[in-house]
């Protein structure tokens, strides 16, 4: 499988090793040490996959996290991190990680969570899920083969969905990554989500937290 994956970890050793799978598994990648190396590469280039540590030296990797989300929002982010409990997890996966590994962990486990966050890609133009098929270069969208009359808005948000369907989504992340602004007017979310559904958009509320497409 093809595939480029950025990683930021601060540990060598640690590094080494991931280095090594991804060779074996015919994976390209680069490897950063500082959170501002990574922003300064993944500006210039986007992977398919990034693994971000969590406690760096000169820096947090969940806020790297909230970064890579908000701006390059189809890219993959696995968390590692030495911190197991339960709370954490829960913590990284709602602020917008795919996928949580702790450490110590198994290299041919990572390699596989790569492998299949790699599967999970969208094409390059087209997206698809559930009867939607959403033209990424000419910003159209269509529901069983019949297009979608959207505004600029409701077709980010409707990627936004198509990009995670299946995941529930807490209205603060949909806030923070389609509007760019936490903590903001939940009112105008609900009106977006409204229209679409009388498009018949099939996307289900969870009660105290958020939208699953």
């Amino acid at each position: 499988m093809d595939g480029k994956v950025f990683i930021l970890e601060d540990d060598t050793s640690i590094c080494g090793l991931i280095k090594v799978a991804l060779e074996m598994n015919g994976l390209e990648f680069k490897a950063y040490s500082t959170v501002n190396e990574f922003i300064a590469g993944i500006n210039v280039e986007q992977p398919d996959v990034a693994l971000l540590d969590i406690m760096l030296h000169d820096g947090n990797g969940l806020d790297v996290l909230k970064y890579v989300k908000k701006k390059y929002p189809s890219v993959a982010c696995i968390m590692l991190s030495a911190l197991s409990k339960e709370e954490h997890k829960v913590n990284g996966l709602n602020m917008g990680a795919d996928d949580y590994v702790t450490k110590p962990f198994s290299v041919l486990e990572l390699t596989a969570r790569i492998n299949a966050q790699l599967r999970r890609r969208p094409s390059a133009k087209v997206l698809s899920a559930g009867g939607l098929t959403l033209d990424r270069e000419k910003m159209s969208a269509e529901l069983d083969g019949k297009p979608l009359p959207l505004n600029k808005k409701e077709y980010e948000l409707l990627k936004f969905f198509v990009e995670n369907a299946g995941k529930v989504l807490p209205r603060e992340r949909i806030l923070n990554e389609v509007w760019g602004y936490e903590n903001g007017e939940t009112r105008t979310l609900d009106n977006h989500v409204a229209r679409l559904r009388k498009a018949g958009v099939k996307i289900e509320t969870v009660f105290g937290v958020g939208y699953k497409l």
